[in-house]
């Protein structure tokens, strides 16, 4: 499991926000190119956003669905760019008004799998979502992330 946080200068709520407004993804997370639509009932349980990912020139159209939420605190999302990831996603956010801390875990939807990849995968994926949750914090601190 690859697991980071960064603590945060805003309110808990305004990093939620982010964490569930999809279109902010492209902005933050490393990879993600665009959101090409969102489910009219997202963020329930069950809701998706379909995104277009991936690294360089290969680009993958797939979708994240969400597996849980706890408005305000927990936002844990299967994530695909099918074939080659299937993983849960979580994003747990702990503060209140000027400052919080955003933590993000992911793992391997299939344990098998994932199991035989973790050892390579785990220390990239974590460099990964370090330098997103770097710009995470850059976007809603109000500056703008670098590219």
């Amino acid at each position: 499991m690859a697991y980071t946080s960064r603590e945060i200068r805003v309110s808990g709520s305004r990093a939620f926000a982010a964490l569930v407004d999809p279109e902010t993804y492209p902005q933050w997370l490393i990879g993600t190119h665009r959101i090409r639509d969102v489910d009219p009932n997202w963020p329930q349980q069950g809701s998706r956003f379909h995104h277009v990912v991936g690294p360089g020139p290969l680009r993958i159209a797939d979708s994240s669905e969400v597996l849980e939420i706890e408005p305000g605190s927990v936002l844990a999302l299967r994530v695909r760019a099918r074939p080659f990831i299937a993983a849960v996603v979580t994003f747990r956010v702990l503060g209140a008004n000027g400052s919080c801390v955003v933590s993000m875990q992911e793992e391997p939807a299939v344990r098998t799998i994932g199991n035989i990849v973790r050892p390579v995968m785990d220390p990239l994926i974590h460099v990964r979502n370090h330098r997103s949750l770097r710009r995470l914090a850059k976007l809603v601190e109000g500056q703008a992330p670098r590219e």
